[in-house]
C-alpha cells in the first residue's frame, strides 16, 4: 500500500489495482473561499498554499474517492468537477449521498455507522466523528471517519475531522488498525472550541494507536495553528515521534 498525502486532508490511496482518493480540496491557492478566521490568526483565503507540483499526475489516477464530509477545506469546487467529469464512484456517509448527488456527483456506495460493508473486494465501515469540542460539533455538522480492510493490505482507520471520543478510542484499542490517520492541525474559528484534536489529544492518539500513525491536515488552512515543527517537537518530548509519519505535501509513505 502506498499512501500519498496530497494537501490538508487530501490523500491518495493506492493498492495494486485501485487507486482512492480521499477528501479532495483541489483547487489553486485561495480558491475553496474566504478565511475561518479573520482575528485569532491570520486572515488568509484557503487553501493558503496551492498543490504540490505532482499532485493531479496522481489524482489523475483515481478510481475511486472517499468523502468524510461536504466542508470546502475536504471537497471544494474544483475536486467535485474532476469528480463530477470523470464520473468517479464515489463512497460517502448515507447523511451526504442525497447533497452530493444534487451536485452531480456518481455517489454509488453509502455507509452508515458501525456498519460493515463489502468494498473493492474487503470491507469498508463508517466510523462516528465529533467535528469539535463542546457546542461546536453540532453547527460543524456530520462527519464520518472510515475503517477498511483490504486483501493483503494493511488495516487503516481514516479518524477524519473529529476530537477524541469514545468511539475513536474504540476503534484504536478494539479494531486495531495498522494504520491510522488524525486530523492535527487544532482548528479553531475566532470564538469557540477547537474543531480538532488539541495536542494533548493528538498524543493520546498517538499512544492509544497500535500500529503507525500519519498526521494530516496541517499548514494548509487558515485556521489550524499548529505546523509540523510544533507537532514532531510535541511527539518527540514524548516519545511517540517513531512511530508517526508528518508528510510534506507531495509525500508518499510505503507500506508493507
Amino acid at each position: 500500500m502506498k499512501i500519498h498525502h496530497i494537501r490538508n486532508a487530501t490523500m491518495v490511496l493506492e493498492t495494486n489495482s485501485k487507486v482512492i482518493l480521499i477528501d479532495p480540496m483541489l483547487g489553486s491557492k485561495g480558491t475553496a473561499g474566504p478565511p475561518f478566521t479573520f482575528f485569532r490568526f491570520k486572515p488568509q483565503r484557503n487553501p493558503i498554499l496551492d498543490l504540490p507540483d505532482n499532485a493531479m499526475k496522481i489524482v489523475e489516477k483515481t478510481t475511486h474517492c472517499l468523502i468524510t464530509h461536504l466542508h470546502p477545506d475536504h471537497l471544494d469546487k474544483v475536486g467535485q468537477k474532476f469528480l463530477k467529469e470523470n464520473k468517479t464512484p464515489v463512497i460517502c456517509s448515507i447523511k451526504d449521498a442525497a447533497t452530493l448527488k444534487k451536485r452531480g456527483l456518481n455517489v454509488t456506495q453509502t455507509l452508515d455507522y458501525w456498519s460493515q460493508t463489502p468494498f473493492l473486494e474487503g470491507t469498508i465501515e463508517g466510523i462516528p466523528a465529533k467535528h469539535g469540542y463542546g457546542f461546536i460539533s453540532k453547527p460543524a455538522g456530520n462527519v464520518m471517519g472510515f475503517y477498511i480492510k483490504l486483501p493483503n493490505q494493511p488495516s487503516l482507520y481514516l479518524s477524519s475531522d473529529t476530537i477524541y471520543t469514545d468511539d475513536v478510542n474504540k476503534v484504536l484499542k478494539e479494531y486495531q488498525p495498522n494504520i491510522s490517520v488524525v486530523a492535527s492541525g487544532s482548528a479553531q474559528f475566532d470564538v469557540f472550541k477547537p474543531l480538532l484534536m488539541t495536542i494533548g489529544d493528538i498524543v493520546r492518539f498517538v499512544q492509544n494507536a497500535p500500529g503507525k500513525v500519519i498526521a494530516n491536515h496541517l499548514e494548509a488552512v487558515n485556521h489550524c495553528p499548529t505546523t509540523r515543527k510544533q507537532l514532531s517537537n510535541e511527539l518527540s518530548k514524548n516519545k511517540l515521534l517513531h512511530k508517526t509519519y508528518i508528510p510534506n505535501d507531495g509525500e508518499a509513505i510505503e507500506f508493507e
